[in-house]
């Protein structure tokens, strides 16, 4: 339902969309202060082009909410700390608040020490990666995150069993004339969110996406699913990158791994403890950010410049798309798709709310 590839998206301000899930999250009983980081940092994800993290999840959060699956009045607590490291426990909140809290602790940490890890357990689903890897950026430095994704749906390279999660990677790395390089990737081929998209939306899987749990065939129906398990990218290279962020994301902060790990498109049995890992780089202890950003800008241009292949229009660096679309976005709205707007329009009905459509 979300707007990928929608012809018949429509452009919905920026701040309509921050409204109304601040006003879902509040109605959920979440603090006024927390409903808004929330729906700030799924803002982010719709600003960005994320678009299977921003409020396409609104519905979803809100149910696990009214469930009692999440913590909407949870208290973040540092249980461990030191010069450069500590361990975060997210008391079951969401954790677009959770992951906002380690990593502006992580800033505060590499900004004493030069480098601040800040592993994080007992969190929820935070959305999309860039938003915690730009939060470091915005005070000069970089910033690498990284989770143990919430459900498995890939097996270990050659096994038959969903034991791996999707387990993404962010990375931004600050500029100066150039934009940001900021890298979200997940260990899969595809993401979770755009394989349920094209499910939703009755579209044929591209082959390579999916395989059969069974056979390792490919899947192409979005209907068999649950019958399939998704991809890794660069096959054994995904799978082993997948395991070892996972490792530690999940053990070294006493969250969940492997078989550990609940789905959460099953019944509710206990809370997800979720883990995430977030990392903050001062790069003045290496060398003055002004020629840090000049260096980055010359490297940049180098890589955009450099000959292209027949056919190559374009080579993109990560983080230029980010850009162009979080510049579109904020002046023309966001896409979204006619389904997806009756959806949060339907919901916000439930919540008693104003409906997005009357908003904009």
């Amino acid at each position: 339902m979300a707007a990928f590839a929608d012809d018949n998206a429509r452009r919905i301000p920026a701040a309509a969309i921050l409204n109304i899930m601040t006003d879902a999250f509040r109605a959920c009983g979440l603090p006024d202060a927390d409903a808004k980081i929330v729906a700030g940092a799924m803002l982010d994800a719709d600003l960005s082009g994320a678009d299977a993290h921003g409020i396409f999840r609104l519905a979803g959060y809100v149910k696990q909410l009214k469930a009692g699956n999440f913590n909407p009045r949870a208290e973040i607590k540092v249980l461990e700390r030191s010069p450069a490291t500590a361990l975060v426990d997210g008391d079951n909140g969401m954790g677009h608040l959770v992951m906002t809290h380690a990593a502006n602790l992580a800033v505060e940490l590499a900004r004493a020490s030069g480098v601040g890890w800040v592993g994080v357990r007992r969190s929820n689903h935070s959305g999309a990666g860039s938003t915690y890897a730009a939060i470091p950026l915005e005070q000069g430095m970089v910033g690498i995150y990284s989770a143990v994704s919430s459900s498995n749906f890939m097996a270990p390279w050659g096994g038959a069993e969903p034991l791996l999660g999707t387990n993404p990677i962010a990375v931004a790395i600050p500029a100066g004339k150039e934009a940001p390089v900021v890298l979200d990737i997940a260990t899969s081929v595809a993401s979770n969110g755009l394989i349920r998209t094209y499910a939703s939306q009755g579209r044929p899987l591209p082959e390579g996406w999916v395989i059969s749990r069974e056979d390792g065939r490919p899947i192409t129906d979005g209907k068999r699913l649950d019958e399939g398990m998704f991809v890794p990218v660069g096959e054994y290279k995904g799978s082993g990158l997948a395991i070892v962020l996972g490792l530690l994301g999940g053990p070294l902060n006493r969250a969940a791994f492997g078989r550990d790990v609940k789905d959460t498109t099953a019944p509710q049995e206990r809370e997800s403890n979720t883990g995430h890992l977030m990392i903050a780089l001062d790069p003045t202890k290496f060398l003055p950010l002004d020629m840090f950003k000049s260096e980055m800008d010359r490297h940049i241009h180098d890589l955009a410049s450099s000959k292209k292949l027949p056919g190559v229009d374009e080579i993109r660096i990560p983080g230029q798309g980010r850009e162009a679309r979080r510049a579109d976005r904020q002046k023309n709205g966001v896409p979204l798709a006619p389904g997806l707007i009756k959806q949060v329009d339907d919901l916000a009905k439930t919540l008693n709310i104003t409906p997005l459509s009357a908003r904009s």
